[in-house]
Formats: C-alpha cells, structure tokens, sequence
C-alpha cells in the first residue's frame, strides 16, 4: 500500500483494460491505493516470460545456466548462486582456461567455461587485450609466451596473479607456487623484449623465427626464457584459500569436498537446503567457518555470529552465550566443522541456531558389531538400547555418533543411531557393550568413510 500525498484532477484519459468487469474505485477508504491494479497485457507478457524460460531450462538447461552466469558477471553473490544451482543440475563449471575462456561464460558439451568477465581484476581492456592476442596466434604455450604477446602495460601484475591464482593457467603449468615465483623474472625478461623490438634490436632469435623452431634442434625462441629453481606447489587448502581470494568462491575443488564425503555417515543437510528444512527443526551440516563476529550481551556474556560455508553455499549461524562458552575454542577461521542446531527464521532470513559442535576431523564413532541373531532378537536390541542410554546422560558432551554393523552372509549393513543414543565417553562405553557381550571398538569418522 502506499499513501496519497496530493492529486490533481487532469479530466477524462483513455484507460487501459485492467481487467475488471465492473466500476471500482482503486482509490481506498483511507487513502491508500490498491496494489494489484495490473492491467492484462502486463500480466500475460510476464506469464508468458515465465513460459519461455521454464521452457529454455528444461530442454537447453547448459545454454540457458550459462546465460544467467554471463548476465551476472559483474555480480559475484549471483554468480556464485547460479553456479551453485548449476551443480544441482549436475552442470559442472569448469575453472577459467586461459587458451580456451572467452569474454563471458561459454557452453562446453554438459558443462560451462568460466568466463573472464567474471575474474576479479580483470577490466574489459586487459579481457580485449588477452584475447586479441590469441586469436592473432594461437594458444599461448606457457607464461612467458603469453607475458610476451600481450601489452604488459595493460595486463599488469595484479591481473596475472589473478590469472595464475584462479587456475587460468593450469592447463599451462599446473603448479601455481612455481608461476607465482617466476612472474617477477618473466614480466621483467618480457618487458626487455618488447622495448627491444620496439627499438629495432631484435636479438638472432627473432630474426631467425621460423627457420629456429624448423631446424634439426627444434629450438624455440623461447628456449632462454628465465625461470627460477622449482619449487613445490602449494598445499591444496592453501591453494583454494588463494584461489577463493582471488576469484570469490572456489571453482578448482572445495575443501569440505572429502570431509563432506566421510560426513555422509551423520547425515548431514546442506546449507543451501536450510530453507526447506520445518522451523526448530533439529539437523546437522558439515561447514566450514568463514568469519567469527563476537560480541558481548547486555548481561556481559560472550555470544557470535558466525558466516558458515559448503560445498552448496553460505549461511548464517548463531551461537548464543551458553553453548559459546562450551565451544568458542572450535569457533576458528578456516576450521571444518560438523554442527548441529535448529533451524530459525528471522527477519525473512534462514538462519542456524548452534547448540553443539566439533572439529570433523576429531569426530569418532562407536562401530558395534551385531550378528543376525542379535539384531533381531528383542532382548539384545533392548539391552543395547538401555547401555547407549546410561551413557549418553548428557547431550550437550555426548559427541560420539553410535555406528551398528549387522552382518549378513558376505554383505554388511549399517545402522546410525540417533543422535538420542550418542555417547560422551567411549571407553565407559565400550566396558559396559563389552560386558554385555557385544563386540565394539572405535574409529575415527575420516578412516570409516574410506
């Protein structure tokens, strides 16, 4: 609703249908106007955009995923987004490739090429000035070819970091560490070159050209390119970190990827699934911790905000003062962690309320061995209840996840227990199971995912 202000009588105007039969008067009793005075044709051109575009996803989901991407490339939470839901779709963004990514994304079979309009630092004269010289000639062979064919002046250095960070030059050299450490010595070497064709003093190199790279040898031009000695390529997390710095989200691998694999076992909800999950509805997500705001309530307790990721997207998890206090030591950067809360709906946000929490690479499970006879004999599965209960008096320390292995002839079936029956110390546990005749023993989550 909005509010008149003033009017003004301009007389009698022609009108266009808006679809209703008789007199009305949108005009309200208390001022305000109606809001759905839509006519018609506005109506029908937007039902018939929602039409075309169901229809572009069903039948030519790649082309039209890979339209949303382009048409959001100057908007980073929405390419994000939509490469998200590309995943869903089971379309597969590949990272940017600098020999084969052109301005905007690019459909490639079942799955679609990162395009260069959408690399942070990248401006459009550097995007025009990269693919003029390939298309002049062809594919760059390594980073001191493309150093020397494009205008540095206008690549500059924050854009090759850029370009060697996110991957654009994997298929150039894989190792990210090595190109990083070499940039200095080629931007300079490459500099030198162009200020000396500039100048006429071509060296015997380029004076030779074809008749080098023909002769017995197969000696290149670029064969005195300089590099320095080799070095080993970034860790994998510290590799991601970098890429997700330079291009705002990861797009090579994730690091929840194998951790979220072994969590299966727990079954975990995604983030992205937050929204369809009932209000105050207990679950559990494998996340990594992005940012940690604390602040400090009205009674001087400790409370935190926390910015959650995985492999789907991002959230908002809350950690009020009491389960803080238990946990604050978990609640670091970069940490990956199993949490488990309840879903919460503010201010038409979803958000996740933490009652507990652990590093996923600590979380243990109590594997117990049943044989057939056990399983469905009535007073085992009793006593096995009650000896789980005893020793899951309090939930918020019981953290260890309560595993059943029934075998069947060659086959093994596994039953999780609910998080009811999770236990706070193994070893009481396994004396008490032990005694009772039940065969069990622990492990860690990582090792039975395996």
């Amino acid at each position: 609703m909005t509010k008149i202000i003033s009017c003004k009588s301009l007389g009698k105007r022609p009108v266009y249908d808006i679809g209703v039969v008789q007199d009305h008067n949108f005009v309200l009793a208390n001022g305000a106007v109606a809001s759905n005075c839509f006519n018609k044709s506005h109506s029908t051109a937007y039902a018939y955009i929602t039409y075309q575009t169901a229809y572009l996803k069903a039948n030519y989901p790649v082309e039209y995923m890979t339209a949303l991407l382009t048409a959001s490339s100057d908007n980073q939470d929405k390419v994000e987004k939509y490469r998200e839901n590309s995943q869903k779709m089971g379309i597969h963004v590949n990272p940017p490739d600098i020999n084969r990514s052109q301005k905007d994304f690019t459909p490639i079979g079942d799955n679609i090429l990162f395009g260069l309009s959408a690399v942070k630092n990248l401006g459009e004269g550097t995007i025009d000035n990269i693919l003029k010289a390939r298309n002049k000639e062809g594919d760059f062979k390594s980073l001191s070819d493309f150093c020397c064919r494009v205008d540095l002046r206008v690549v500059n250095r924050r854009a090759l970091e850029t370009l060697i960070y996110c991957g654009a030059f994997d298929k150039v050299q894989a190792n990210r560490n090595q190109l990083i450490n070499d940039l200095d010595l080629i931007i300079s070497w490459a500099q030198k070159r162009a200020k000396e064709k500039e100048t006429g003093q071509l060296n015997i190199f380029d004076m030779l050209g074809n008749d080098i790279q023909n002769n017995a040898n197969n000696q290149s031009k670029f064969e005195q390119e300089p590099s320095s000695p080799s070095i080993a390529d970034f860790s994998l997390p510290k590799r991601l970190k970098l890429e997700k710095e330079h291009l705002g989200f990861y797009v090579s691998d994730h690091p929840l990827k194998l951790v979220k694999k072994a969590a299966q076992i727990l079954s975990p909800v995604n983030l992205s699934e937050l929204e369809n999950q009932r209000y105050k509805s207990k679950v559990s997500a494998v996340v990594m911790v992005n940012e940690v705001k604390k602040i400090v309530t009205k009674t001087g307790k400790e409370m935190a905000f926390l910015t959650l990721e995985d492999i789907s997207g991002q959230s908002e998890g809350v950690v009020f003062s009491d389960v803080y206090e238990r946990i604050k030591e978990l609640l670091i950067e970069d940490n990956h962690l199993i949490i488990w809360g309840k879903v919460d709906r503010r201010d038409d946000k979803v958000q996740l309320i933490i009652e507990n929490g652990e590093v996923i690479e600590n979380v243990k499970l109590l594997i117990v061995k049943l044989t057939l006879q056990q399983a469905v004999n009535k007073n085992s599965q009793q006593n096995l209840k009650r000896i789980l209960q005893e020793n899951s008096r309090d939930k918020t320390k019981a953290k260890i996840p309560v595993i059943a292995i029934i075998s069947i002839g060659d086959q093994q079936k596994f039953i999780r227990f609910g998080q009811n029956y999770w236990v706070q110390n193994e070893f009481r546990a396994i004396s008490s199971l032990e005694n009772a005749e039940f065969l069990v023993y622990t492990s860690s989550l990582m090792s039975v995912a395996q």
